[in-house]
């Protein structure tokens, strides 16, 4: 559940989807000093979302998407190139672009101007395995995000997007 950090402990809070007031109310409830610790309540719902994203998507998609919409985003890349984008272990996308590269979702060819580099692009079933991922990862968050709405799931974004902004990104 996240408040406010300066929200009263006894303020009305939303009702999670699967549980009735009285299951929530029974379970036992960590320390308001931690629960108005924005990082905590930040992983909190970071373990919600991975659960959320778990039931929706298979470990292998979730990087596929990840590669996918760096290709569309960006256009062809390197191995290397894509690595750092997504802040993942060159030995994990050198798999990951193996699978998509079986399925026909990228192709992988030498790079002209540098033969040591292989560069990576969009096929157009890539493109279309690229949608079909988007749908479920739509499905997770919208589980994720339930209790909100349209207005407070914008704002939430930008909140999240503004905080991502003002720190230096880290490899994963």
């Amino acid at each position: 559940m996240l408040r406010a950090v300066n929200e009263p402990v006894n303020a009305p809070r939303s009702q999670p989807v699967d549980e009735s007031p009285d299951e929530r109310d029974a379970a036992p409830r960590p320390p308001q000093r931690l629960r108005s610790l924005v990082s905590w309540q930040a992983g909190k719902v970071s373990t919600i979302g991975a659960r959320a994203t778990a039931r929706h998507m298979p470990l292998t998609a979730r990087a596929d998407f990840a590669v996918l919409a760096a290709l569309e985003e960006f256009g062809a890349l390197s191995q290397a190139e894509l690595g750092r984008r997504l802040g993942l272990d060159r030995n994990d996308i050198s798999g990951t672009v193996t699978r998509l590269d079986a399925t026909g979702s990228v192709d992988r060819r030498a790079d002209p101007g540098d033969r040591r580099r292989n560069l990576v692009t969009l096929t157009d079933a890539g493109a279309a395995r690229l949608q079909e991922i988007q749908h479920a990862a739509d499905q997770a968050q919208a589980e994720l995000l339930t209790g909100l709405d349209q207005a407070e799931r914008r704002a939430l974004q930008a909140l999240l997007a503004k905080l991502l902004d003002a720190h230096r990104p880290e490899p994963a």
